[in-house]
């Protein structure tokens, strides 16, 4: 398949070689991750507003049939195939293959912005930070308050949110937002384990319970560009609640690195 791109889609290079400098005086690479499948009519707007802020475009694909990963692969960035189990394993499968430093993950569906990676990269690159998460509850959503649905994502999130805050001594704000960027050696360190989007609660409570240093942005979620999300509520609420409460009572942390 050959894949055409719009003359205003900037030229990159598979790894753009920026020899970013921290404050520390320490040379740091940026990798952005972006999960996909069959996301192929939003995914070029992402590709480029994320470009200029990595090093690295990594996009894990779900064995899309639409043309998406011609069309990463087209923009620049470096294609691989995930396992089929889902966006835990597909982020999973990125943290060990990406060659950043700082590990940046954002949505293929447009509900993210990808100008909000120079806020949560920053608390990290500062050494302020080794987990930096966008906040919808600080900077708002425009997903998770029109429809029942919706309704009960924010109830179920909240719950999960106020569970962990309470029980560890933090004062978070959105325990379930994707959008996020972590320390890779911290990411590998935390030893994640789950398969579909329970995956981001697992990082958060396992962040903080490992003694790790966890940060908010406010970052606001947009409706996905186009198509219908496969996120149904029904489909994983037991598997959310399963993770929720092992990962928060029952799971010990490894040593701190």
């Amino acid at each position: 398949m050959t894949t055409i791109l719009p003359a205003w889609y900037p030229s990159l290079p598979r790894v753009r070689e920026l020899n970013r400098i921290g404050p520390n005086g320490e040379a740091y690479r940026i990798t952005v991750v972006i999960p996909t499948r069959n996301e192929s009519a939003n995914l070029l707007p992402v590709l480029a507003k994320a470009a200029p802020y990595c090093d690295e475009l990594l996009v894990v694909d779900g064995h899309s049939s639409d043309g998406t990963r011609e069309l990463a692969a087209a923009c620049g960035a470096r294609v691989i195939l995930d396992e089929g189990k889902g966006k835990g394993a597909a982020l999973r499968l990125a943290m060990r293959e990406a060659s950043g430093d700082i590990l940046v993950f954002v949505d293929a569906d447009g509900s993210h912005d990808p100008t909000d990676i120079p806020a949560l990269i920053a608390p990290i690159v500062a050494g302020e930070a080794d987990h930096v998460s966008g906040s919808r509850m600080l900077g708002g959503s425009d997903e998770l308050h029109a429809t029942f649905h919706q309704f009960i994502r924010l109830f179920g999130s909240q719950i999960i949110t106020l569970s962990v805050n309470y029980t560890q001594g933090v004062r978070l704000t959105d325990c379930q937002n994707g959008l996020r960027a972590i320390r890779r050696d911290v990411a590998l360190a935390l030893d994640l384990q789950e398969n579909i989007t329970t995956i981001e609660q697992e990082m958060v409570i396992k962040t903080v319970r490992s003694g790790y240093r966890l940060d908010e942005v406010p970052t606001h979620e947009y409706v996905r560009a186009n198509g219908v999300s496969r996120f149904r509520v029904k489909d994983v609420w037991f598997r959310y609640v399963r993770s929720w409460l092992y990962y928060l009572l029952f799971w010990k942390p490894p040593q701190k690195l």
